[in-house]
């Protein structure tokens, strides 16, 4: 079947930029106070940032509670020379939003993300579904399917999980992660931490750490205890970092892969 060009085909601006435009209606608050109501918001790339933003038209954002910055910074956002302070009821945020020199954009707003940087809207929706740190990328795909394969998980030589019906979960550009029934985990090895951290493809995550004395990271084991409904399959199950134990497949040991999530750097 042939392939035609359309609409939403991704662009490059010549500051190096990908746009395409969405057409999901997406709303953003400070607090209670919603700053952008928007049915025509565009999904922004920058370069050698893999997780989209969104920029939305003048004519949907709450332009009256914007400010000119009075300490704009002068590295962010490639290249971005007009930053804005948001206030709400009284309450200044510094660079909370701003706008891209390329000229495709010139009249979109861009907004931090609170949850990702730690400024910026607080709460962030798409049609009726909260979505936390970044934007879905239309381009990425999670996949939780249900398996039978034998999966072992060993923290310095003890096994910490055992299991024959996994839930694997298929993420673009990560490694795959095995959830795993909680009945088949020696949970008793970890302890529950206060880390909670929030993915806009999963939901919210909750975490263990070893109880034990090898050289392990924090926060190795985490559960989604809600998850979003198009992961469903990995509510409560537990899943641990690829890049810091020993996960033996169907009898197979698999490579410990380098991520952002690991650690340790690469020595190659």
């Amino acid at each position: 079947m042939p392939m035609f060009p359309t609409e939403h085909a991704v662009r490059t601006t010549p500051e190096g930029l990908l746009w395409e435009p969405s057409e999901r209606w997406v709303r953003g608050a400070k607090g209670d106070v919603t700053v952008v109501d928007s049915r025509h918001p565009v999904l922004v790339w920058e370069p050698g940032v893999p997780v989209p933003l969104y920029a939305f038209p003048r004519e949907e954002v709450r332009e009256d509670l914007l400010r000119p910055a009075k300490n704009p910074p002068t590295d962010a956002h490639t290249g971005s020379r007009v930053f804005y302070d948001l206030e709400v009821a009284g309450e200044r945020t510094e660079n909370a939003a701003w706008t891209f020199p390329a000229a495709d954009l010139a009249d979109h707003i861009a907004f931090e993300w609170f949850r990702r940087v730690g400024r910026g809207l607080d709460h962030w929706y798409e049609e009726e579904e909260e979505i936390f740190i970044h934007p879905r990328d239309p381009h990425k795909r999670v996949d939780a399917i249900a398996g039978s394969r034998h999966v072992r998980v060993e923290i310095n030589g003890t096994v910490v999980a055992d299991t024959r019906r996994p839930v694997l979960l298929f993420e673009t550009g990560l490694p795959t992660r095995y959830y795993i029934p909680r009945e088949d985990v020696r949970l008793d090895l970890f302890a529950p931490t206060d880390r909670r951290t929030g993915c806009p493809y999963k939901g919210t995550a909750e975490y263990w750490s070893w109880r034990g004395e090898a050289d392990v990271p924090p926060n190795i084991v985490w559960s989604y205890p809600d998850p979003l409904p198009a992961v469903g399959a990995i509510k409560g199950l537990l899943a641990f970092y690829n890049e810091e134990v020993d996960i033996t497949v169907d009898g197979e040991l698999q490579e410990r892969p380098i991520t952002p999530f690991s650690t340790k750097p690469s020595s190659t």
